[in-house]
C-alpha cells in the first residue's frame, strides 16, 4: 500500500530542480524481517521497512521518488512477495506491484538529479533478479526469489489447456523432407545415411509388412560400437558391413530397445503419433518413453499398413508453438519472468551441504571416448559437458556426435579406449563443419536468465539443451534440457 506526500522537494537557490515525491509504502501482512525494492533502486538494494507502532504486523518505509511509472516488490522473511490488494502486473521479476506518480500541474523539472535514473532507465531491467542485493547498511545479502505454488499451477493449467486444444497437424511445416530407412539395409550403411543427412534419428520401414516398425538413432550406433569393442563380438568387420538392421533387431536386439537405469535394455514397440493427436498427449508420450522424437504417421487402415510418414514431432517443435502463442500474452504465465535458478527445473552442480541433487556428469577432454559413451548410456543423458580443470565449459559431446565416425569408415580403425574426447571432437568439427546446425551445438545461458528467454532459445531447431554457466568464467553450473522444461510446464 502507498500514499503520496502533499509536497514536492525542490532544489534550493531558486533553481527549478528534480521533483521528488515522498511515498509511503506499507506491507500489512506480517513477517519478522521486511524489505522493499523496486525499479527506483535498480532492483539492487533492499530498503528495510519498520513495524508501525502498535501494529506489529504492519511495516512501512517512506521513499522520495521521481514522477513516473514504478514497479516494486517486498522481500519478507527470505521470500519475494507482492501485495495482492494493490495494482499488479507481470513484469520482468514475476508478479510485481505498480504505481504511477504524476507531476504537479504545470510543473516540468529542467534539472535531473544525476543520482536518480529517469525516463526508460527507471523501468525494470529485462534481466532477472541479481543474486546479491545490497541492504542499506552496506552488507550483501543473497536472495533467491521463490515461485509460488499458485503461480506455478496457473501457468501449468494454461499451458496444458493450450496443448490440449491444438493438434500435431499444426506442427507440420509447409515444406521439407523426412527420411525413412529400409530395415533391410546394412546397419553401417544406415549410419552413413544419418551422418550424410545431418540427422540423428530416422524411422524404419519394413517393405514386407508395409508399415513403419521402429526407429534407428545415434544411440544404436553407440550400443553397436560398445558391443564390438568392449564385449568381443564374434562378427567380423566384413560381416558387419553386410549385417542388416533387421538382423540386429532379431539377433542382437539392440535396435528399438530402451535403456534402463543400469545401462541394460528392454524391448518396446514403435512410439509414434497421429496427425490429429493433441500436443499434450504427444509431449507426455515423448517424456514417458524417454525418446527425442516420435514419427507422425497417418495410416489408412487399422493394422497400420498403407502408412504415410508426415513428420518427426519433437519437444522443440511443441515448445516453439507454446512460445509463439504466449509471446504477446506472457503475463498469463506468471512464471515466465522468473530466473531459472528460482524454478524446480534442470540438473545443477550440487553446492556445499546439498546431498539431494542428481550428479551433473562432466568430463575432461583427455578422458577416453569409451568413458563418454558409457556415461551417455548409463546416465541416460543426451550430452556431456567437456570442461577444463576449473570446470569451465570447453565443448560438449553428444550422442549424435558418434555418427561422425561414419565418415571414411573411421570406426574400423579406432580404439574407443585409446581415442580421447578431444580427438573425437576434432573429428566432429571436421565432419560437421559444412552443416549449419553445428554452430548451435554448444548453447549457453546464465542462471539469472528468465524462463521465457531460455524457452525461446530451446525452441530453435537443433538446440536440445542449454549449458548453464557462470558469467565471465564459463564455469558449468547446470544443464536445462527440453525435457526439463516440459516436466516443469506439465507437472
Amino acid at each position: 500500500m502507498y500514499s503520496p506526500g502533499m509536497e514536492s522537494a525542490r532544489e534550493a537557490g531558486g533553481v527549478m530542480g528534480t521533483v521528488l515525491i515522498p511515498m509511503r509504502f506499507v506491507w500489512s501482512h506480517g513477517g519478522r524481517s521486511v524489505f522493499l525494492t523496486g525499479s527506483f533502486t535498480g532492483w539492487s538494494e533492499l530498503l528495510p521497512m519498520s513495524p508501525v507502532e502498535g501494529c506489529p504486523t504492519v511495516f512501512q518505509v517512506i521513499c522520495s521518488l521521481m514522477p513516473g511509472y514504478h514497479e516494486y516488490k517486498f522481500f519478507v522473511d527470505g521470500e519475494w512477495r507482492h501485495d495482492e490488494h494493490e495494482r499488479l502486473v507481470s513484469g520482468a521479476y514475476g508478479m510485481v506491484n505498480t504505481i504511477f506518480l504524476s507531476r504537479e500541474s504545470g510543473y516540468i523539472p529542467s534539472i535531473v538529479n544525476p543520482e536518480m535514473p529517469s525516463g526508460s532507465n527507471m523501468d525494470v531491467d529485462n534481466e532477472a533478479f541479481r543474486r546479491l542485493v545490497r541492504i542499506s547498511d552496506g552488507s550483501l545479502h543473497e536472495v533467491v526469489p521463490r515461485v509460488s505454488e499458485a503461480d506455478l499451477e496457473v501457468s501449468r493449467h494454461r499451458v496444458s489447456l493450450f496443448l490440449s486444444t491444438h493438434i500435431v497437424y499444426e506442427l507440420l511445416p509447409d515444406s521439407g523432407k523426412v527420411i525413412a530407412i529400409d530395415i533391410n539395409l546394412p546397419v553401417k550403411q544406415a549410419f552413413h545415411i544419418l551422418h550424410e543427412q545431418g540427422i540423428s534419428i530416422a524411422p524404419l520401414w519394413d517393405f514386407s509388412k508395409g508399415r513403419f516398425v521402429g526407429v534407428i538413432s545415434s544411440l544404436d550406433f553407440i550400443l553397436i560400437l560398445r558391443e564390438l569393442r568392449n564385449h568381443g563380438s564374434s562378427l567380423t568387420e566384413e560381416e558387419l558391413e553386410t549385417h542388416t538392421i533387421s538382423a540386429w533387431k532379431e539377433g542382437k536386439a539392440y535396435l528399438n530397445r530402451h535403456i534402463d537405469g543400469y545401462g541394460g535394455t528392454f524391448s518396446r514397440n514403435l512410439i509414434h503419433a497421429g496427425p490429429y493427436d493433441n500436443l499434450k498427449d504427444v509431449a507426455l508420450k515423448i517424456l514417458q518413453n524417454e525418446v527425442a522424437t516420435v514419427p507422425v504417421i497417418h495410416s489408412s487402415s487399422e493394422d497400420g499398413s498403407f502408412s504415410q510418414l508426415l513428420h518427426l514431432a519433437s519437444l522443440s517443435g511443441i515448445l516453439k508453438s507454446i512460445c509463439r502463442y504466449f509471446r504477446h500474452s506472457s503475463s498469463s504465465l506468471p512464471i515466465l519472468q522468473l530466473p531459472i535458478y528460482a524454478l524446480p527445473v534442470g540438473t545443477w552442480v550440487p553446492r556445499i551441504g546439498e546431498t539431494n541433487k542428481r550428479l551433473l556428469a562432466m568430463l575432461r577432454p583427455s578422458a577416453s571416448l569409451s568413458s563418454a559413451l558409457n556415461l551417455l548410456v548409463q546416465a541416460q543423458v543426451s550430452s556431456i559437458p567437456i570442461v577444463d580443470d576449473n570446470n569451465s565449459l570447453l565443448d560438449i559431446y553428444s550422442r549424435s556426435d558418434i555418427t561422425a565416425l561414419a565418415k571414411d569408415r573411421a570406426y574400423t580403425n579406432i580404439n574407443l579406449d585409446e581415442m580421447t574426447i578431444h580427438q573425437a571432437l576434432l573429428r566432429v568439427q571436421d565432419s560437421y563443419s559444412a552443416y549449419e546446425f553445428s554452430s548451435q551445438r554448444c548453447q549457453m545461458c546464465l542462471r539469472s536468465d528468465p524462463l521465457q528467454k531460455v524457452m525461446e532459445r530451446l525452441a530453435n531447431p537443433g538446440v536440445r539443451r542449454l549449458i548453464v554457466v557462470e558469467a565471465g568464467s564459463k564455469r558449468v553450473e547446470g544443464i536445462i534440457s527440453l525435457s526439463d522444461i516440459f516436466r516443469l510446464l506439465l507437472g
